[in-house]
């Protein structure tokens, strides 16, 4: 259960960090309470998994999938630079997550 609390925390950081951008600085209000909503339920999930997962590996793992997202959906999405430099980062930063993963006594 930790670790699937760990995903979706995760997974709502990606929604966050994406959320900000389309906040604009908390001045439109449906993307703000959006991103707000997010961080709170990240947050929480991120101390629920905490409560098992050892705090390096949660949240190396935590901020991990939310840089990874966030620079998919930054590539997909807002056309954002796929450069090679940009694709190896994130398959070292993948990379790091699935050995915390398989390393972890939890």
């Amino acid at each position: 259960m930790a670790w699937i609390s760990l995903l979706i925390a995760g997974l709502l950081e990606i929604c966050w960090a994406v959320g900000l951008k389309y906040s604009e600085g908390f001045t439109k209000p449906i993307p703000s309470i959006f991103t707000v909503t997010a961080i709170a339920g990240s947050f929480w999930l991120l101390a629920i998994a905490m409560r098992t997962i050892p705090l390096g590996t949660a949240y190396a793992i935590w901020t991990g999938i939310g840089a990874v997202g966030a620079v998919i959906f930054g590539i997909m999405v807002l056309g954002e630079s796929a450069n090679i430099g940009r694709l190896v980062a994130i398959c070292l930063i993948l990379s790091g997550i699935v050995m915390l993963k398989l390393f972890s006594p939890s």
